[in-house]
């Protein structure tokens, strides 16, 4: 797939990612508000990891299952279990956090714990700025866009744990050496060839790490394709999604883990690109820093090492989705490239920590 087709919302199921209707719905019975019948199934295109389908009742019932990718998964990674506690009552302090209505943890059901969450309606914006926000060529829609990323997570990261129920989520104490020698970890687990500057780096984020600020609610994978935004204003998000990994810690994580994936003109591109961030009107990197750091009153003075941190981290991602791919766990072939991609995000990682 070429990085700038537009996909569409919903596509039929992949053969390989069906699931047993009849099976599901007998556990379902009596769980959703306006759920009868027999659904009709579809498949969002968009998703790179968990799998995600659109369950359509008729006469406006719509619901979204979300389950693990196929094949093994890295322990604590793709948690339905954990995104069904944080959605069940996040909702209600971040009216952004659409709700989780009902957990499945037998595999017996669709051959993977799942979820079912609210359906929320809005643009998600993937790789290109689509044609209702004038397709990347309206400066005042890309500025938007950019500012929506950064304000929402500001906003985000000033949720009380305690009010969104979520006060013991997490181990927010040792959260930042945990991240990174556990991704470490990944990458050294996930690995189909060695790469010498990957260890190397692994080695510097340990022997570098500053002190955490404060900890908040942490996504751990925000991003301009993880949230929908109004069709009517790209700078109104209306949702954001995939809190699989949400916990507490270091807020400088999260804004490490989009500035990653926010390249300035020139920088060299992987096969994650979430984000238009080189069309004109987007705030480049430091500009967008500097935003969030004044809308969350944050000391964003370590905030190089977070975005190099952020750029590993998303390095491993990708290898994490390509190894099950080379391994024949998965047969989308859009994960084909994402071993070089992943090689790339190293590099990026490299040259972002000597600027």
């Amino acid at each position: 797939m070429a990085m700038s087709e537009v996909l569409p919302e919903t596509i039929p199921v992949r053969p390989d990612e069906r699931i047993d209707v009849e099976r599901l719905m007998g556990w379902l019975e009596g769980r959703l508000p306006g759920a009868e019948g027999t659904p009709e199934v579809s498949q969002f295109s968009r998703g790179k990891a968990n799998l995600t389908y659109l369950l359509d009742f008729g006469h406006g019932s719509q619901y979204v299952l979300r389950r693990p990718p196929l094949g093994p998964v890295a322990p604590g990674s793709h948690d339905m279990g954990r995104e069904h506690r944080v959605l069940a009552t996040l909702w209600r302090a971040f009216p952004l956090a659409p709700r989780s209505y009902a957990f499945c943890d037998d595999d017996e059901i669709i051959g993977a714990p799942f979820l079912v969450m609210e359906r929320r309606h809005g643009v998600v914006v993937q790789n290109t700025v689509p044609d209702v926000f004038g397709g990347g060529g309206d400066p005042v829609a890309n500025r938007k866009l950019s500012e929506v990323v950064v304000d929402t997570l500001a906003d985000f990261h000033a949720v009380d744990p305690e009010a969104a129920g979520l006060g013991e989520l997490g181990r927010p104490d040792g959260f930042l050496e945990r991240q990174v020698t556990g991704w470490a970890r990944r990458w050294d687990a996930a690995k189909h060839e060695e790469n010498p500057l990957a260890d190397e780096l692994s080695r510097w984020l340990v022997d570098t790490m500053p002190d955490s600020p404060a900890p908040s609610l942490l996504h751990n994978d925000w991003r301009l394709d993880n949230m929908a935004v109004s069709k009517d204003d790209p700078g109104v998000c209306v949702a954001v999604y995939d809190w699989d990994m949400c916990t507490q810690g270091d807020p400088l994580a999260d804004l490490g883990t989009v500035m990653a994936v926010w390249y300035d003109e020139g920088e060299m591109p992987s096969a994650l690109n979430p984000m238009p961030t080189t069309q004109p009107g987007f705030m480049t990197r430091r500009e967008a820093i500097d935003r969030y750091r004044s809308r969350a009153g944050a000391d964003a003075s370590d905030v190089d090492w977070y975005v190099v941190f952020g750029t590993f981290k998303l390095a491993g991602i990708l290898q994490q989705i390509y190894i099950r791919w080379h391994r024949g766990q998965t047969r989308d072939e859009r994960f084909a490239q994402y071993g070089e991609g992943a090689a790339r995000l190293i590099q990026l990682a490299d040259e972002r920590r000597r600027p």
